[in-house]
């Protein structure tokens, strides 16, 4: 809890801001101890689908299928600043280009959503050789060739700070995750991606409160990460 409400609350509520959206989704498993999270999707006045544990490209993908929907932007649960801006520039990027999966360059880890073409999510979910898709799953669209990919990158050079983690896996993510909402959070308001980056311009000992965990992080994701194809018989 963060200012008295679950962090995927707040995520919600950020979500809720972006305008092009047309429906919205938390999609999490089938695990009894998950149920909460459809309360809280209920609360919000969002959906809720429940599926796969470990796969997420059978849970996203069932998933579009049950609401009916050509295009997805994701938001990771874990990702609770990321910028309702972009969410919107993402569904604008797909409209233009019709691409099968966009993501974004250049920005803080966890800052930004991917733009995922249900059509080639559902190739995916085909040519997938593993249950287990819950690290590294967009790797099966950036890494296959199999697939059109559009890498965005913020025009606003004041957004690009890679360097910058906003997600959460780490306890010291937790704490700057809370620093974060002690600074700039008002009841009734969203703040936004460049009112945190301009705060931490400002008081730069905030970013270093998990910054140290950056190399684990990466270390982390390389071991788990894999993609597994269907050998074409």
């Amino acid at each position: 809890m963060v200012k008295r409400k679950p962090l995927i609350q707040h995520l919600i509520e950020r979500v809720k801001t972006a305008k092009l959206p047309n429906l919205i989704v938390l999609c999490t498993t089938v695990k009894p101890e998950d149920s909460v999270f459809a309360d809280i999707a209920k609360k919000c006045g969002a959906e809720c689908f429940r599926g796969s544990e470990k796969d997420i490209l059978d849970r996203f993908l069932n998933a579009a299928l049950k609401y009916n929907v050509d295009f997805i932007v994701n938001v990771d649960g874990d990702d609770v600043f990321c910028d309702p801006g972009l969410i919107d520039k993402t569904a604008e990027i797909f409209q233009k280009t019709g691409a099968s999966f966009i993501k974004w360059n250049g920005l803080p880890l966890g800052a930004s959503p991917v733009g995922i073409k249900v059509e080639a999510l559902k190739k995916a979910w085909q040519m997938k050789d593993e249950s287990d898709t819950e690290t590294g799953w967009g790797m099966y669209f950036t890494d296959t060739g199999l697939f059109d990919v559009e890498y965005a990158e913020a025009a606003d050079e004041e957004l690009k700070h890679p360097e910058i983690r906003m997600t959460l896996d780490y306890p010291e993510d937790l704490k700057f995750v809370k620093e974060i909402f002690n600074r700039l959070y008002v009841p009734g308001k969203v703040f936004t991606l460049r009112e945190i980056l301009r705060l931490l311009q400002k008081e730069p000992h905030i970013a270093e409160i998990n910054k140290g965990v950056q190399g684990e992080y990466w270390k982390r994701f390389k071991q788990r990460a894999k993609i597994k194809l269907r050998t074409k018989s």
